[in-house]
């Protein structure tokens, strides 16, 4: 049975990083910058900008994601931290109007974005790398973690890139409950972790 250890993304996982992010989907390009930035400053910026972008935010710290670790190789991603710190978020209009929760809040985390390499998937990572987000939310002082994510079983057929959301069915087993359901195959997710 494989090992699997999850690790928050310090400057010294740096490349574990790009491993993770660069095994199949969008993760090389995107460089988990999509929630980080306005739609015409990330379409601005190269790939290698967008990397120097990643690799300063982890430099800065704290850290705004964890690593999934297989038998010591990087596996998987997930974007994990304060909301307010994901500025994109509340500029899209199928979660604007949806949370219960005041877009201002510090306290509010939002789990955005996984990235699994195409040789660990079907492996439940997913899974995993959301019990340590949780974890990692809840002893990073979040009150309250938010998500969005998809319902592949309701309307059209998702391909592995737009699955980078998470699906509902994931947030639903690890206690996180529907706020709403801005289109028939996106919802908003919450789980409160402290009064």
């Amino acid at each position: 049975m494989a090992q699997i250890t999850i690790e928050p993304a310090t400057p010294a996982r740096f490349d574990d990083a790009q491993h993770a992010l660069t095994g199949g989907g969008d993760g090389r390009s995107c460089q988990c910058q999509w929630w980080t930035l306005t739609n015409a400053r990330f379409q601005a910026l190269s790939t290698e900008e967008r990397e120097q972008l990643l690799r300063d935010e982890i430099a800065a710290g704290p850290p705004p994601a964890l690593i999934a670790y297989v038998d010591g190789e990087p596996a998987g991603w997930v974007r994990v931290g304060p909301r307010t710190a994901q500025v994109r978020l509340s500029r899209t209009r199928n979660y604007a109007s949806s949370t219960e929760e005041p877009w201002d809040d510090d306290d509010v985390w939002a789990v955005s974005c996984f990235v699994v390499r195409r040789e660990h998937r079907g492996a439940g990572l997913n899974a995993r790398l959301l019990a340590a987000a949780v974890d990692f939310a809840r002893e990073g002082g979040a009150r309250v973690i938010e998500a969005y994510p998809v319902d592949p079983g309701a309307g059209s057929r998702k391909s592995a890139n737009e699955l980078y959301h998470g699906t509902v069915s994931t947030f639903a087993a690890a206690g996180f409950r529907e706020v709403a359901r801005p289109r028939p195959d996106v919802a908003v997710v919450s789980l409160a972790v402290r009064a």
